[in-house]
């Protein structure tokens, strides 16, 4: 029984990864690669969500936010509003102009 509680955390954390705000429950989910670093993009319509996976030492925050803001006309094809932009860098979330569809 004591190696059972024991496994309680474990199993939390095993379960973590990156998780949708729920505003983008339902959304296109791409998970992507870069610089050495984990990242996942969710994409509901013209909002759109980016969270950096891992760990980040002081002083790699303002290169990893730029390759965050990077990532979202990339991955989604559509043009990030900027002033719509929120977060940091973990966590950020915004709104598209993407292309209209034929």
């Amino acid at each position: 029984m004591k190696h059972l509680i024991l496994l309680i955390p474990i199993a939390f954390l095993t379960a973590c990864g990156a998780s949708p705000a729920p505003e983008f429950l339902g959304a296109t989910r791409t998970d992507v690669h870069l610089g050495g670093r984990d990242y996942t993009v969710f994409q509901k319509g013209e909002r759109v969500e980016v969270i950096r996976l891992g760990y980040a030492r002081r002083g790699e925050h303002q290169q990893i936010r730029a390759t965050m803001i990077e990532l979202i006309p990339r991955v989604t094809g559509c043009k990030l509003r900027e002033s719509t932009l929120q977060g940091d860098s973990g966590e950020m979330r915004g709104s598209l102009d993407c292309p209209k569809q034929p």
